[in-house]
């Protein structure tokens, strides 16, 4: 789906603190490193999330590779709103005409297309596969 790169360092008191390379804003930490990845994973879906809320631009995950250098998932369901949000904008299609092609109402569309709503079912998904000519998967 979607992963962003996060750089881990170790922190002198001990444990990790975590920063995303694509979202400054986006810091946390972790007594472990296993901690640490949870963290991270809970911190970028709220960012995200909140970022969306606030019709602020997503970033695009880079391709960054190096010592510590660990890529993030979000959220299931956040990561499958947002990137159905960045495939239909990049389509050029509104939510009405993809809930005209869905066959579905444009309220049902808004809710699949919101981060903290988005809970489709698997027929749902197969309409939008149909519909972008893509998997989300």
């Amino acid at each position: 789906m979607i992963a962003y790169p996060a750089k881990f360092e170790e922190a002198s008191e001990g444990g990790y603190v975590v920063e995303f390379i694509d979202i400054p804003s986006c810091i946390t930490e972790g007594d472990s490193l296993k901690e640490a990845k949870a963290n991270a994973k809970e911190a970028l879906s709220g960012v995200l999330s909140c970022l969306d809320s606030r019709k602020v631009n997503i970033p695009e995950p880079s391709t960054v590779k190096g010592k510590n250098i660990y890529y993030i998932e979000p959220e299931l369901k956040i990561a499958f709103a947002i990137r159905l949000k960045q495939e239909r904008q990049k389509q050029g299609l509104t939510q009405k005409e993809v809930a005209e092609r869905m066959q579905v109402n444009w309220a049902y569309y808004q809710r699949i297309e919101n981060p903290r709503k988005s809970n489709p079912t698997l027929g749902t998904i197969e309409k939008l596969q149909n519909v972008f000519s893509c998997s989300f998967f």
